[in-house]
Protein backbone atom coordinates (compact mmCIF):
# COMPACT_ATOMS: atom_id res chain seq x y z
CA UNK A 1 0.00 0.00 0.00
CA UNK A 2 1.47 3.38 -1.07
CA UNK A 3 0.95 5.75 1.87
CA UNK A 4 2.87 8.76 0.59
CA UNK A 5 4.28 10.42 -2.49
CA UNK A 6 7.68 12.16 -2.17
CA UNK A 7 7.39 11.85 1.60
CA UNK A 8 3.98 13.52 1.82
CA UNK A 9 0.94 11.46 2.81
CA UNK A 10 -1.58 10.81 0.04
CA UNK A 11 -4.46 12.14 2.12
CA UNK A 12 -2.62 15.38 2.83
CA UNK A 13 -1.89 15.74 -0.87
CA UNK A 14 -5.52 15.35 -1.96
CA UNK A 15 -6.65 17.71 0.82
CA UNK A 16 -4.17 20.51 0.24
CA UNK A 17 -3.35 20.30 -3.49
CA UNK A 18 -6.70 21.77 -4.63
CA UNK A 19 -6.47 24.44 -1.92
CA UNK A 20 -3.03 25.42 -3.23
CA UNK A 21 -4.51 25.48 -6.74
CA UNK A 22 -7.24 27.79 -5.51
CA UNK A 23 -4.70 30.18 -4.02
CA UNK A 24 -2.76 30.19 -7.33
CA UNK A 25 -5.96 31.11 -9.17
CA UNK A 26 -6.72 33.90 -6.71
CA UNK A 27 -3.30 35.35 -7.46
CA UNK A 28 -3.96 35.02 -11.20
CA UNK A 29 -7.34 36.72 -10.92
CA UNK A 30 -6.19 40.06 -9.54
CA UNK A 31 -7.50 42.80 -11.82
CA UNK A 32 -9.20 40.27 -14.05
CA UNK A 33 -11.69 41.69 -16.56
CA UNK A 34 -14.85 39.83 -17.67
CA UNK A 35 -14.25 36.81 -19.87
CA UNK A 36 -14.78 37.35 -23.60
CA UNK A 37 -15.93 34.65 -26.02
CA UNK A 38 -13.05 33.12 -27.95
CA UNK A 39 -10.37 33.97 -25.39
CA UNK A 40 -8.11 31.26 -24.01
CA UNK A 41 -9.50 30.27 -20.62
CA UNK A 42 -6.17 30.14 -18.73
CA UNK A 43 -7.85 30.17 -15.34
CA UNK A 44 -10.05 27.26 -16.40
CA UNK A 45 -7.03 25.34 -17.67
CA UNK A 46 -5.21 25.81 -14.36
CA UNK A 47 -8.32 24.75 -12.42
CA UNK A 48 -8.77 21.70 -14.63
CA UNK A 49 -5.11 20.69 -14.24
CA UNK A 50 -5.26 20.91 -10.45
CA UNK A 51 -8.61 19.11 -10.22
CA UNK A 52 -7.61 16.29 -12.59
CA UNK A 53 -4.25 15.91 -10.85
CA UNK A 54 -6.03 15.66 -7.49
CA UNK A 55 -8.28 12.92 -8.89
CA UNK A 56 -5.32 11.00 -10.33
CA UNK A 57 -3.43 11.22 -7.04
CA UNK A 58 -6.51 10.01 -5.14
CA UNK A 59 -6.69 6.77 -7.17
CA UNK A 60 -4.10 5.01 -4.91
CA UNK A 61 -6.66 5.35 -2.11
CA UNK A 62 -8.72 2.79 -4.06
CA UNK A 63 -5.98 0.64 -5.55
CA UNK A 64 -4.07 0.42 -2.25
CA UNK A 65 -7.10 -0.02 -0.02
CA UNK A 66 -7.42 -3.28 1.94
CA UNK A 67 -11.16 -4.18 1.95
CA UNK A 68 -10.66 -7.07 4.38
CA UNK A 69 -10.27 -4.81 7.42
CA UNK A 70 -12.34 -2.08 9.07
CA UNK A 71 -9.20 -0.41 10.46
CA UNK A 72 -8.36 3.09 9.33
CA UNK A 73 -5.90 3.16 6.44
CA UNK A 74 -3.49 5.74 4.97
CA UNK A 75 -3.29 7.17 8.48
CA UNK A 76 -1.40 10.42 9.09
CA UNK A 77 -1.03 11.66 12.65
CA UNK A 78 0.93 14.50 14.20
CA UNK A 79 0.43 17.05 17.00
CA UNK A 80 -1.46 20.22 16.17
CA UNK A 81 -2.70 22.02 19.31
CA UNK A 82 -0.89 20.12 22.04
CA UNK A 83 -2.47 22.03 24.94
CA UNK A 84 -5.87 20.52 24.13
CA UNK A 85 -4.53 17.27 22.63
CA UNK A 86 -5.76 18.24 19.17
CA UNK A 87 -4.04 16.40 16.34
CA UNK A 88 -3.70 16.60 12.60
CA UNK A 89 -5.16 13.11 12.27
CA UNK A 90 -6.28 11.75 8.91
CA UNK A 91 -7.36 8.29 7.75
CA UNK A 92 -9.99 6.51 5.67
CA UNK A 93 -12.12 3.38 5.83
CA UNK A 94 -14.77 1.82 3.61
CA UNK A 95 -17.19 4.68 4.33
CA UNK A 96 -14.97 7.70 3.75
CA UNK A 97 -12.69 6.54 0.93
CA UNK A 98 -15.46 6.21 -1.73
CA UNK A 99 -16.79 9.65 -0.77
CA UNK A 100 -13.34 11.18 -1.24
CA UNK A 101 -13.06 9.60 -4.70
CA UNK A 102 -16.55 10.88 -5.54
CA UNK A 103 -15.40 14.38 -4.56
CA UNK A 104 -12.21 14.26 -6.63
CA UNK A 105 -14.13 12.93 -9.66
CA UNK A 106 -16.99 15.42 -9.49
CA UNK A 107 -14.75 18.50 -9.17
CA UNK A 108 -13.21 18.31 -12.69
CA UNK A 109 -16.74 17.82 -14.00
CA UNK A 110 -17.81 21.01 -12.21
CA UNK A 111 -14.82 22.90 -13.62
CA UNK A 112 -15.72 21.83 -17.18
CA UNK A 113 -19.38 22.67 -16.57
CA UNK A 114 -18.51 26.27 -15.66
CA UNK A 115 -16.15 26.73 -18.60
CA UNK A 116 -18.56 28.84 -20.66
CA UNK A 117 -21.44 29.52 -18.27
CA UNK A 118 -19.43 31.71 -15.85
CA UNK A 119 -18.31 35.01 -17.39
CA UNK A 120 -17.41 37.29 -14.49
CA UNK A 121 -14.59 36.82 -11.95
CA UNK A 122 -13.86 33.46 -13.49
CA UNK A 123 -10.52 32.92 -11.75
CA UNK A 124 -12.16 33.57 -8.38
CA UNK A 125 -14.99 31.19 -9.27
CA UNK A 126 -12.64 28.32 -10.13
CA UNK A 127 -10.50 29.13 -7.08
CA UNK A 128 -13.54 28.86 -4.84
CA UNK A 129 -14.44 25.49 -6.37
CA UNK A 130 -10.95 24.11 -5.76
CA UNK A 131 -10.69 25.41 -2.20
CA UNK A 132 -14.07 23.90 -1.39
CA UNK A 133 -12.91 20.56 -2.83
CA UNK A 134 -9.98 20.44 -0.44
CA UNK A 135 -12.14 21.35 2.54
CA UNK A 136 -14.75 18.70 1.68
CA UNK A 137 -12.07 16.02 1.36
CA UNK A 138 -10.78 17.18 4.75
CA UNK A 139 -14.19 16.48 6.28
CA UNK A 140 -14.22 12.89 5.01
CA UNK A 141 -10.57 12.24 5.95
CA UNK A 142 -10.50 13.75 9.46
CA UNK A 143 -10.20 11.41 12.44
CA UNK A 144 -9.75 14.23 14.95
CA UNK A 145 -13.11 15.73 15.89
CA UNK A 146 -11.88 19.32 16.14
CA UNK A 147 -10.09 19.06 12.79
CA UNK A 148 -13.33 17.63 11.38
CA UNK A 149 -15.25 20.59 12.79
CA UNK A 150 -12.80 23.11 11.31
CA UNK A 151 -13.16 21.60 7.84
CA UNK A 152 -16.95 21.25 8.32
CA UNK A 153 -17.37 24.95 9.12
CA UNK A 154 -14.77 26.24 6.67
CA UNK A 155 -16.47 24.65 3.67
CA UNK A 156 -19.54 26.82 4.31
CA UNK A 157 -17.58 29.89 3.25
CA UNK A 158 -16.84 28.85 -0.36
CA UNK A 159 -20.43 27.71 -0.92
CA UNK A 160 -21.68 30.96 0.62
CA UNK A 161 -19.51 32.87 -1.86
CA UNK A 162 -20.50 30.74 -4.87
CA UNK A 163 -24.22 31.31 -4.30
CA UNK A 164 -23.84 34.93 -3.17
CA UNK A 165 -21.57 36.11 -6.01
CA UNK A 166 -22.50 33.92 -9.00
CA UNK A 167 -26.10 33.07 -8.07
CA UNK A 168 -29.44 34.29 -9.36
CA UNK A 169 -31.60 37.28 -8.51
CA UNK A 170 -32.47 36.10 -4.97
CA UNK A 171 -28.95 34.89 -4.25
CA UNK A 172 -28.47 37.00 -1.12
CA UNK A 173 -31.60 35.59 0.50
CA UNK A 174 -30.70 32.03 -0.48
CA UNK A 175 -27.10 32.19 0.67
CA UNK A 176 -27.92 33.75 4.04
CA UNK A 177 -30.64 31.15 4.62
CA UNK A 178 -28.20 28.37 3.71
CA UNK A 179 -25.54 29.73 6.04
CA UNK A 180 -27.86 30.31 9.01
CA UNK A 181 -29.44 26.86 8.81
CA UNK A 182 -26.15 25.00 8.58
CA UNK A 183 -24.27 27.16 11.07
CA UNK A 184 -27.09 26.85 13.62
CA UNK A 185 -26.91 23.06 13.45
CA UNK A 186 -23.12 23.07 13.73
CA UNK A 187 -23.23 24.89 17.07
CA UNK A 188 -24.96 21.92 18.70
CA UNK A 189 -22.45 19.54 17.17
CA UNK A 190 -19.59 21.58 18.64
CA UNK A 191 -21.16 21.39 22.11
CA UNK A 192 -21.41 17.59 21.79
CA UNK A 193 -17.79 17.32 20.60
CA UNK A 194 -16.51 19.39 23.53
CA UNK A 195 -18.44 17.22 25.99
CA UNK A 196 -17.03 14.06 24.44
CA UNK A 197 -13.52 15.54 24.62
CA UNK A 198 -13.94 16.20 28.34
CA UNK A 199 -15.00 12.58 28.83
CA UNK A 200 -12.41 10.93 26.56
CA UNK A 201 -9.44 13.21 27.17
CA UNK A 202 -8.79 13.60 23.44
CA UNK A 203 -10.54 14.67 20.26
CA UNK A 204 -9.96 11.34 18.49
CA UNK A 205 -13.19 10.18 16.87
CA UNK A 206 -12.14 6.57 17.45
CA UNK A 207 -11.75 7.32 21.17
CA UNK A 208 -15.25 8.82 21.14
CA UNK A 209 -16.61 5.62 19.62
CA UNK A 210 -15.05 3.51 22.40
CA UNK A 211 -16.29 5.78 25.21
CA UNK A 212 -18.93 4.25 27.56
CA UNK A 213 -21.88 6.63 27.98
CA UNK A 214 -25.10 6.55 29.97
CA UNK A 215 -28.44 6.61 28.19
CA UNK A 216 -29.05 10.25 29.17
CA UNK A 217 -25.66 11.25 27.81
CA UNK A 218 -26.25 9.33 24.61
CA UNK A 219 -29.68 10.83 24.00
CA UNK A 220 -28.46 14.40 24.45
CA UNK A 221 -25.41 13.81 22.26
CA UNK A 222 -27.52 12.06 19.62
CA UNK A 223 -29.96 15.00 19.50
CA UNK A 224 -27.09 17.48 19.19
CA UNK A 225 -25.64 15.53 16.27
CA UNK A 226 -29.10 15.09 14.77
CA UNK A 227 -29.67 18.84 14.53
CA UNK A 228 -26.37 19.30 12.66
CA UNK A 229 -26.61 16.31 10.35
CA UNK A 230 -30.37 16.58 9.65
CA UNK A 231 -29.88 20.11 8.35
CA UNK A 232 -27.06 19.00 6.10
CA UNK A 233 -28.86 15.91 4.64
CA UNK A 234 -31.41 17.72 4.68
CA UNK A 235 -34.22 15.91 6.48
CA UNK A 236 -37.80 17.08 6.79
CA UNK A 237 -38.70 19.59 8.29
CA UNK A 238 -35.32 21.41 8.14
CA UNK A 239 -35.08 21.00 4.36
CA UNK A 240 -36.46 24.33 3.20
CA UNK A 241 -33.06 25.95 2.65
CA UNK A 242 -32.14 23.44 -0.06
CA UNK A 243 -34.57 24.34 -2.90
CA UNK A 244 -33.75 28.05 -2.51
CA UNK A 245 -30.01 27.36 -2.52
CA UNK A 246 -30.28 25.14 -5.60
CA UNK A 247 -32.44 27.56 -7.56
CA UNK A 248 -30.13 30.52 -6.97
CA UNK A 249 -26.79 28.69 -7.22
CA UNK A 250 -24.96 28.46 -10.56
CA UNK A 251 -24.98 25.00 -12.14
CA UNK A 252 -21.58 24.07 -10.71
CA UNK A 253 -22.66 25.13 -7.22
CA UNK A 254 -25.80 23.01 -7.48
CA UNK A 255 -23.76 19.99 -8.55
CA UNK A 256 -21.39 20.27 -5.57
CA UNK A 257 -24.28 20.92 -3.21
CA UNK A 258 -26.25 17.87 -4.35
CA UNK A 259 -23.44 15.47 -5.19
CA UNK A 260 -21.16 16.04 -2.20
CA UNK A 261 -22.33 18.48 0.48
CA UNK A 262 -25.56 16.61 1.22
CA UNK A 263 -23.53 13.42 1.75
CA UNK A 264 -21.78 14.98 4.72
CA UNK A 265 -24.96 14.70 6.77
CA UNK A 266 -25.28 11.01 5.98
CA UNK A 267 -21.57 10.50 6.62
CA UNK A 268 -21.97 12.19 10.00
CA UNK A 269 -24.55 9.62 11.04
CA UNK A 270 -22.27 6.64 10.29
CA UNK A 271 -19.11 8.26 11.68
CA UNK A 272 -20.58 9.88 14.82
CA UNK A 273 -24.22 9.19 15.73
CA UNK A 274 -24.46 5.43 15.19
CA UNK A 275 -21.14 4.24 16.71
CA UNK A 276 -20.89 6.84 19.50
CA UNK A 277 -24.52 6.68 20.67
CA UNK A 278 -25.80 3.21 19.67
CA UNK A 279 -28.32 2.89 22.53
CA UNK A 280 -29.81 6.33 21.91
CA UNK A 281 -29.90 5.58 18.17
CA UNK A 282 -31.98 2.52 18.98
CA UNK A 283 -34.31 4.43 21.30
CA UNK A 284 -34.88 7.19 18.75
CA UNK A 285 -34.82 5.04 15.61
CA UNK A 286 -38.61 5.40 15.36
CA UNK A 287 -38.16 9.17 15.01
CA UNK A 288 -35.52 8.80 12.30
CA UNK A 289 -37.60 6.25 10.40
CA UNK A 290 -40.69 8.46 10.62
CA UNK A 291 -38.81 11.54 9.37
CA UNK A 292 -37.26 9.48 6.57
CA UNK A 293 -40.64 8.15 5.42
CA UNK A 294 -42.11 11.66 5.45
CA UNK A 295 -39.25 12.82 3.24
CA UNK A 296 -39.67 9.81 0.97
CA UNK A 297 -43.42 10.26 0.37
CA UNK A 298 -44.47 13.84 1.18
CA UNK A 299 -41.53 15.50 -0.59
CA UNK A 300 -42.26 13.34 -3.65
CA UNK A 301 -45.73 14.89 -3.80
CA UNK A 302 -44.18 18.36 -3.49
CA UNK A 303 -41.82 17.55 -6.38
CA UNK A 304 -44.78 16.56 -8.58
CA UNK A 305 -46.22 20.10 -8.59
CA UNK A 306 -43.02 22.03 -9.27
CA UNK A 307 -42.79 24.22 -12.37
CA UNK A 308 -39.08 25.01 -11.96
CA UNK A 309 -36.76 22.21 -13.10
CA UNK A 310 -34.15 22.96 -10.45
CA UNK A 311 -36.70 22.93 -7.66
CA UNK A 312 -38.08 19.62 -8.86
CA UNK A 313 -34.63 18.02 -8.82
CA UNK A 314 -33.85 19.63 -5.45
CA UNK A 315 -36.94 18.05 -3.88
CA UNK A 316 -36.02 14.80 -5.59
CA UNK A 317 -32.66 14.92 -3.77
CA UNK A 318 -34.45 15.18 -0.43
CA UNK A 319 -36.49 12.05 -1.16
CA UNK A 320 -33.42 10.05 -2.20
CA UNK A 321 -31.53 11.11 0.90
CA UNK A 322 -34.56 9.87 2.84
CA UNK A 323 -33.64 6.40 1.56
CA UNK A 324 -30.15 6.93 3.00
CA UNK A 325 -31.31 7.73 6.53
CA UNK A 326 -33.94 4.98 6.30
CA UNK A 327 -31.22 2.45 5.49
CA UNK A 328 -29.09 3.64 8.41
CA UNK A 329 -31.82 3.47 11.07
CA UNK A 330 -33.97 0.56 9.91
CA UNK A 331 -31.55 -1.70 11.84
CA UNK A 332 -33.39 -1.33 15.14
CA UNK A 333 -36.77 -2.09 13.59
CA UNK A 334 -35.25 -5.29 12.16
CA UNK A 335 -33.73 -6.22 15.51
CA UNK A 336 -36.99 -5.53 17.36
CA UNK A 337 -39.02 -7.70 15.01
CA UNK A 338 -36.65 -10.56 14.26
CA UNK A 339 -34.09 -10.45 17.06
CA UNK A 340 -31.46 -11.06 14.39
CA UNK A 341 -28.87 -8.87 12.70
CA UNK A 342 -29.74 -10.38 9.30
CA UNK A 343 -30.66 -7.48 7.07
CA UNK A 344 -28.97 -4.81 9.23
CA UNK A 345 -25.80 -4.76 7.11
CA UNK A 346 -27.95 -4.70 3.99
CA UNK A 347 -29.68 -1.51 5.11
CA UNK A 348 -26.40 0.21 6.03
CA UNK A 349 -24.75 -0.81 2.75
CA UNK A 350 -27.82 0.30 0.81
CA UNK A 351 -27.74 3.72 2.45
CA UNK A 352 -24.05 4.18 1.69
CA UNK A 353 -24.45 2.97 -1.91
CA UNK A 354 -27.37 5.36 -2.35
CA UNK A 355 -25.19 8.29 -1.29
CA UNK A 356 -22.57 7.51 -3.94
CA UNK A 357 -25.18 6.84 -6.61
CA UNK A 358 -27.09 10.02 -5.82
CA UNK A 359 -23.89 11.99 -6.28
CA UNK A 360 -23.69 10.94 -9.93
CA UNK A 361 -27.40 11.14 -10.75
CA UNK A 362 -28.33 14.41 -9.06
CA UNK A 363 -25.15 16.09 -10.28
CA UNK A 364 -25.94 15.00 -13.84
CA UNK A 365 -29.52 16.26 -13.67
CA UNK A 366 -28.46 19.67 -12.39
CA UNK A 367 -25.92 19.90 -15.21
CA UNK A 368 -28.69 19.03 -17.69
CA UNK A 369 -30.76 21.92 -16.34
CA UNK A 370 -27.68 24.15 -16.54
CA UNK A 371 -27.17 23.28 -20.22
CA UNK A 372 -30.78 24.14 -21.00
CA UNK A 373 -30.57 27.37 -19.00
CA UNK A 374 -27.41 28.46 -20.84
CA UNK A 375 -29.37 28.23 -24.11
CA UNK A 376 -32.79 29.59 -23.17
CA UNK A 377 -32.11 31.43 -19.88
CA UNK A 378 -35.10 30.00 -18.07
CA UNK A 379 -35.67 27.01 -15.81
CA UNK A 380 -39.44 26.92 -16.17
CA UNK A 381 -40.68 23.59 -17.46
CA UNK A 382 -43.44 25.13 -19.56
CA UNK A 383 -40.85 27.13 -21.53
CA UNK A 384 -39.57 23.95 -23.13
CA UNK A 385 -40.97 21.07 -25.15
CA UNK A 386 -39.66 19.10 -28.09
CA UNK A 387 -36.00 19.46 -27.10
CA UNK A 388 -35.31 16.02 -28.62
CA UNK A 389 -35.93 17.51 -32.06
CA UNK A 390 -33.10 20.02 -31.77
CA UNK A 391 -30.80 18.38 -29.18
CA UNK A 392 -31.01 14.60 -29.74
CA UNK A 393 -27.72 13.73 -28.04
CA UNK A 394 -28.61 15.83 -25.03
CA UNK A 395 -32.03 14.17 -24.91
CA UNK A 396 -30.45 10.71 -24.69
CA UNK A 397 -28.41 11.75 -21.65
CA UNK A 398 -31.23 13.56 -19.84
CA UNK A 399 -33.70 10.73 -20.38
CA UNK A 400 -31.12 8.23 -19.13
CA UNK A 401 -30.41 10.27 -16.00
CA UNK A 402 -34.13 10.69 -15.35
CA UNK A 403 -34.62 6.90 -15.58
CA UNK A 404 -31.73 6.43 -13.14
CA UNK A 405 -33.37 8.97 -10.82
CA UNK A 406 -36.53 6.86 -10.94
CA UNK A 407 -34.55 3.74 -9.95
CA UNK A 408 -34.51 1.88 -13.27
CA UNK A 409 -32.79 -1.54 -12.97
CA UNK A 410 -29.38 -1.44 -14.61
CA UNK A 411 -28.64 2.01 -13.20
CA UNK A 412 -26.99 2.92 -9.90
CA UNK A 413 -30.26 4.43 -8.70
CA UNK A 414 -31.80 0.98 -8.48
CA UNK A 415 -29.13 -0.76 -6.38
CA UNK A 416 -29.17 1.36 -3.23
CA UNK A 417 -32.94 1.71 -3.15
CA UNK A 418 -33.40 -2.03 -3.73
CA UNK A 419 -31.09 -2.88 -0.82
CA UNK A 420 -32.91 -0.51 1.54
CA UNK A 421 -36.31 -1.87 0.51
CA UNK A 422 -35.05 -5.44 0.88
CA UNK A 423 -33.80 -4.65 4.40
CA UNK A 424 -37.08 -2.92 5.24
CA UNK A 425 -39.01 -6.08 4.34
CA UNK A 426 -37.61 -7.59 7.52
CA UNK A 427 -38.96 -4.65 9.54
CA UNK A 428 -42.60 -4.52 8.51
CA UNK A 429 -45.18 -4.03 5.79
CA UNK A 430 -45.77 -0.29 6.05
CA UNK A 431 -42.13 0.69 5.66
CA UNK A 432 -41.87 -1.39 2.50
CA UNK A 433 -45.18 -0.04 1.19
CA UNK A 434 -44.15 3.60 1.63
CA UNK A 435 -40.69 3.07 0.17
CA UNK A 436 -42.20 1.30 -2.83
CA UNK A 437 -44.70 4.14 -3.19
CA UNK A 438 -41.70 6.45 -3.43
CA UNK A 439 -40.45 4.51 -6.45
CA UNK A 440 -43.81 5.01 -8.16
CA UNK A 441 -43.97 8.70 -7.33
CA UNK A 442 -40.32 9.13 -8.31
CA UNK A 443 -41.07 7.65 -11.71
CA UNK A 444 -44.07 9.97 -11.99
CA UNK A 445 -42.22 13.25 -11.47
CA UNK A 446 -39.16 12.12 -13.43
CA UNK A 447 -41.14 10.97 -16.47
CA UNK A 448 -43.52 13.93 -16.22
CA UNK A 449 -40.47 16.23 -16.40
CA UNK A 450 -39.09 14.37 -19.41
CA UNK A 451 -42.44 14.36 -21.21
CA UNK A 452 -42.85 18.11 -20.88
CA UNK A 453 -39.25 19.14 -21.61
CA UNK A 454 -37.84 16.56 -24.03
CA UNK A 455 -40.69 15.08 -26.06
CA UNK A 456 -43.52 16.48 -28.15
CA UNK A 457 -43.39 19.13 -30.85
CA UNK A 458 -41.13 22.17 -30.64
CA UNK A 459 -43.20 24.76 -28.78
CA UNK A 460 -41.31 28.00 -29.36
CA UNK A 461 -38.58 29.67 -31.41
CA UNK A 462 -36.12 29.51 -28.52
CA UNK A 463 -36.20 25.72 -28.45
CA UNK A 464 -36.06 25.59 -32.24
CA UNK A 465 -32.80 27.53 -32.20
CA UNK A 466 -31.00 25.50 -29.53
CA UNK A 467 -27.81 23.68 -30.51
CA UNK A 468 -26.94 20.19 -29.33
CA UNK A 469 -24.28 19.51 -26.71
CA UNK A 470 -20.72 20.65 -27.39
CA UNK A 471 -17.76 18.24 -27.09
CA UNK A 472 -17.10 19.69 -23.62
CA UNK A 473 -20.67 19.05 -22.47
CA UNK A 474 -20.67 15.62 -24.07
CA UNK A 475 -17.53 14.69 -22.10
CA UNK A 476 -19.13 15.83 -18.83
CA UNK A 477 -22.34 13.88 -19.43
CA UNK A 478 -20.46 10.82 -20.65
CA UNK A 479 -18.34 10.62 -17.47
CA UNK A 480 -21.41 10.84 -15.24
CA UNK A 481 -23.40 8.39 -17.38
CA UNK A 482 -20.52 5.92 -17.22
CA UNK A 483 -20.53 6.16 -13.43
CA UNK A 484 -24.28 5.56 -13.27
CA UNK A 485 -24.11 2.51 -15.56
CA UNK A 486 -20.97 0.96 -14.08
CA UNK A 487 -22.38 1.14 -10.56
CA UNK A 488 -25.73 -0.12 -11.85
CA UNK A 489 -24.41 -3.17 -13.69
CA UNK A 490 -21.37 -3.88 -11.50
CA UNK A 491 -21.96 -2.73 -7.91
CA UNK A 492 -19.75 -5.46 -6.41
CA UNK A 493 -16.43 -3.49 -6.23
CA UNK A 494 -18.04 -0.68 -4.23
CA UNK A 495 -19.98 -3.11 -2.03
CA UNK A 496 -16.77 -5.10 -1.41
CA UNK A 497 -14.84 -1.99 -0.37
CA UNK A 498 -17.54 -1.06 2.16
CA UNK A 499 -18.23 -4.57 3.52
CA UNK A 500 -15.72 -4.71 6.39
CA UNK A 501 -16.62 -1.23 7.60
CA UNK A 502 -20.33 -2.07 7.39
CA UNK A 503 -19.83 -5.27 9.39
CA UNK A 504 -17.82 -3.37 12.01
CA UNK A 505 -20.56 -0.76 12.32
CA UNK A 506 -23.16 -3.52 12.75
CA UNK A 507 -21.09 -4.82 15.67
CA UNK A 508 -20.87 -1.34 17.17
CA UNK A 509 -24.57 -0.56 17.00
CA UNK A 510 -25.76 -3.95 18.22
CA UNK A 511 -23.62 -3.94 21.39
CA UNK A 512 -24.94 -1.72 24.15
CA UNK A 513 -22.54 0.77 25.70
CA UNK A 514 -24.54 0.68 28.92
CA UNK A 515 -22.96 -2.66 29.83
CA UNK A 516 -19.51 -1.02 29.88
CA UNK A 517 -20.51 1.57 32.50
CA UNK A 518 -18.92 1.12 35.94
Amino acid sequence: MVNNIAGVGILSIVVWLPIIGGLVLLAMGKGQRPFQAGETRWDGIVALVFSVLTFVLSIPLWTGFDPSTADMQFVERMPWITTFKVQYYLGVDGFSMPLILLTTLITPVVVLAGWESVHKRTAQYFATILIMEGLMIGVFASLDALLFYVFWEAMLIPMFIIIGVWGGERRVYATIKFFLYTFFGSVFMLIALIYLYLQAGSYSILDFQALPLSMTEQVLIFLAFLIAFAVKVPMWPVHTWLPDAHVEAPAGGSVILAAILLKMGGYGFVRFSLPITPDASGELAWLMIALSLVAVVYICLVALVQEDMKKLIAYSSITHMGFVTMGFFIAWAILAKTGSTAGVAMGLAGGMFQMISHGFISGALFLCVGSLYDRLHTRRIDAYGGVVNTMPRFAVFMVGFAFANAGLPGTSGFVGEFLVILASMKAGFWAVFLLTLNLILGACYSLWLIKRVIFGPVTNEGVAGMKDVSPREFTVFFVLAAGVLILGFWPEPLMHVMSASVDHLVTQITHSKLQALP
